[in-house]
């Protein structure tokens, strides 16, 4: 398709064209014979296993770690495929199909965040493709397929009846109660992530001062305040299951060799055998995030509670949340009032009296 002899389009009418046909779902190249236009020298459009690849190599570790298998589907399903070929509705049927196919387990939602994921994993394609000026961002396929609505979560803060049995159970069964006790506990203080307690390292512990540094996602980081206890039980660990490399992993087992994601597994089936609740609402690490955090926001307020949380970005609260934001001080200052404990960076003393002693018992006899 050409102007007629002898007349060339405006600005005005080429981007008209383009217009509708992102409209119609229709590129420019869909339009040309083969033949029509050759790529450019060393520009031609890679194939999915091409570009998977390329990608995988870009991204950090935690985005290859979630998008790796979706990327197998699609290699499976489209590799020998160019970037440019798939439709939007191509894109659909194929999150369809993982949603179908995906596993189902205890605490599944009908695949919804598979089908999520997949569409994540393409956009996340499609974005460096882009960025390569392999194609145009109004040419991406996956931006035009909605992902589905996230359902509200059924987290939610334990209350301190079953947060005592929690560790109770940890503390007494299973083949190393230290280490799972210590684990619950750094949740409980400092409401990380699991990420957070994987990548914790010697390095990264700050007795002095009672701070603890964590690495999470979005390669973010922060020093988060922990109280003394755990601060001479993190330090005794690794004295007695360290190898001396103050870089490598901080928790390990009694051989010696660093915890992976499994031991959280094992440790949370086997509190569902003693506890049923837990086996039933699918109980996670995660559960303990929600417990801290509603605490804190309870008794010290949003901002106090978004800085303990590691929430220092973009927020839907808006910009006054910029200026209303928390410092480490506050933070310290609600860990001790949680803890039951002082800490050295918190201003002022809390009444030992106070509501927001109400954990401050339970905290103590953990490790005590």
């Amino acid at each position: 398709m050409t102007p007629s002899a002898g007349r060339s389009l405006s600005s005005g009418e080429v981007e008209a064209a383009r217009l509708i046909l992102a409209r119609l779902g229709i590129t420019p190249e869909q339009l040309l014979g083969p033949g029509d236009v050759a790529s450019p020298p060393g520009r031609g459009m890679p194939t999915f296993t091409e570009y998977i690849d390329r990608v995988a190599d870009a991204v950090t570790p935690g985005t290859r770690r979630v998008y790796d298998s979706y990327w197998r589907r699609v290699r499976d399903a489209w590799g020998d495929r160019r970037l440019n070929e798939p439709t939007p509705l191509e894109v659909k049927q194929l999150s369809e199909q993982v949603k179908t196919e995906a596993i189902v387990r205890s605490n599944s939602r009908g695949g919804r965040t598979a089908s999520e994921h997949l569409i994540s994993a393409l956009r996340c394609l499609y974005k460096y493709a882009v960025a390569d000026r392999l194609i145009e961002e109004t040419e991406n396929p996956a931006l035009r397929v909605a992902k589905p609505r996230r359902l509200a979560s059924t987290r939610r803060a334990l209350p301190e009846k079953h947060l005592a049995q929690l560790f109770a159970v940890a503390g007494s069964t299973g083949n190393d109660p230290e280490l799972d006790s210590l684990i619950l506990r750094i949740h409980a203080e400092t409401a990380c992530r699991r990420g957070g307690v994987l990548a914790l390292r010697p390095c990264d512990l700050d007795a002095v001062q009672c701070l603890v540094r964590l690495n999470e996602k979005g390669e973010t980081v922060r020093w988060q305040p922990i109280s003394t206890t755990l601060a001479q039980h993190l330090l005794l660990h690794v004295e007695e299951r360290g190898n001396g490399d103050r870089k490598g992993e901080l928790l390990r087992y009694r051989n010696g060799n660093p915890i992976t994601s499994r031991r959280y597994d094992h440790l949370f089936q086997r509190l569902g055998l003693h506890l049923p609740w837990v086996a039933t609402q699918q109980v996670t690490a995660h559960w303990l995030r929600h417990t801290t955090l509603t605490w804190v926001e309870r008794n010290f307020g949003y901002a106090v509670a978004r800085a303990f949380a590691g929430h220092d970005g973009k927020s839907d609260a808006g910009t006054t949340s910029t200026y209303v934001r928390a410092d480490v001080y506050e933070v310290a200052q609600a860990l001790a009032a949680l803890t039951g404990e002082s800490h050295p960076l918190a201003q002022h003393k809390t009444e030992a009296d106070g509501p927001e002693q109400r954990l401050g018992g339970l905290f103590s006899a953990i490790t005590g």
